[in-house]
């Protein structure tokens, strides 16, 4: 009875292989997903078989209300994408990842993929569900405002910083760069007495000049008076002889002494 048994199994698996080696399946992630008002929520459905033949097929994305499945975009396998106002698909295959843009809260459902064979005996295939749950935008207080401008500056005011900085960075290096050049000019220019060393310099002859000048003298306009008349003095001459010295000579000159 054991190798009947094992005979029925082996003619079972002989005659099903072809239909298992072309199973494929659906798998959707994530399984829930909690998003605000006008995020995009992202889901993946993957497509896995054992041997894949190459046949056509395309993936449905349905979302279901109330238990009604509503398909709301499709792609085939050998498109690369499908976009609409709301959904966007993108081929990563064997991997699809479908985007919901601009969420509303109406937009909380249940979503699953559907695989459409067309060359296949088992054309249709259905993903599980995965749980999309949209809430509404939080609320910003009046009151938070500030505290969230104190603690995180925008970035438009880092920008501003950073430009005053930089301005007053080449401020001071365009001083430094003009102080040094007239300093460096005034080494230059300086006379060459200056240049030379204190030991070094020429000795200074002070020379001393005279001006000259004319002074006139404003003559008198009255009528020139002749001078008085002089008497006439008489006047006598003497004659003064002096005696005439001798040499003085050696013996004088000791007779003298003596």
């Amino acid at each position: 009875s054991v190798e009947v048994a094992l005979a029925d199994l082996c003619a079972i698996l002989l005659c099903c292989w072809p239909m298992l080696a072309s199973c494929r399946r659906v798998t959707i992630f994530p399984a829930v997903l909690t998003l605000h008002e006008g995020d995009k929520a992202t889901f993946f459905c993957n497509i896995s078989m054992e041997n894949d033949s190459g046949s056509e097929y395309r993936l449905n994305w349905y979302k279901t209300n109330h238990s009604q499945a509503q398909k709301t975009a499709e792609i085939s396998r050998y498109k690369d994408m499908t976009e609409t106002e709301k959904y966007r698909l993108i081929n990563h295959s064997p991997v699809f990842e479908i985007e919901i843009l601009n969420l509303h809260q109406n937009d909380s459902g249940s979503y699953y993929c559907g695989l459409i064979n067309f060359f296949e005996s088992n054309k249709v295939m259905e993903s599980s569900r995965s749980q999309l749950i949209v809430t509404a935008a939080p609320q910003m207080n009046a009151t938070d405002e500030p505290e969230m401008e104190e603690g995180n500056p925008s970035e438009h005011v880092k920008a501003m910083l950073l430009g005053i900085l930089l301005l007053a960075g080449v401020a001071v290096l365009l001083i430094f760069g003009y102080l040094t050049l007239m300093y460096r000019r005034g080494d230059v220019q300086k006379p060459l007495s200056e240049n030379v060393p204190a030991e070094e310099k020429p000795a200074v002859v002070s020379i001393s000049t005279v001006d000259y000048g004319v002074l006139e003298f404003q003559r008198d306009q009255h009528t020139p008076v002749p001078p008085k008349p002089w008497p006439v003095e008489q006047t006598e001459y003497a004659t003064i002889i002096f005696p005439e010295e001798k040499p003085v000579t050696p013996e004088r000159g000791k007779k003298h002494l003596d």
